[in-house]
């Protein structure tokens, strides 16, 4: 009876062990699939901006388009974004 009770509790243990480790494959990044070089800006209503951590190694810029177009996910790489983010620095020092 002793022994059945110690098999148990140390299942649970083990069990509590197990969940509680973090899965190294499981990646949560927002943007899934492929990515936009450049949107344009007249159609832009806000952009997000998520930098890499622990949850996506990526940083992953999205732009929500106006009159519920939907989101796209720019390319951090390309030149536009690129140039985008430098000017929005620029603006948001500037005020």
């Amino acid at each position: 009876m002793k022994s059945a009770a110690a098999f148990v509790v140390l299942a649970c243990l083990l069990v509590v062990h197990v969940q509680g480790q973090a899965r190294p494959g499981v990646k949560r990044c927002l943007c899934q699939g492929s990515l936009v070089n450049m949107v344009r800006l007249q159609r832009v209503e806000k952009i997000e901006i998520h930098p890499d951590g622990p949850a996506c190694e990526n940083m992953e810029i999205i732009v929500t388009l106006k009159n519920g177009a939907g989101q796209k996910c720019l390319n951090p790489d390309s030149s536009f974004t690129q140039n985008y983010i430098k000017k929005a620095i620029q603006d948001r020092s500037t005020q």
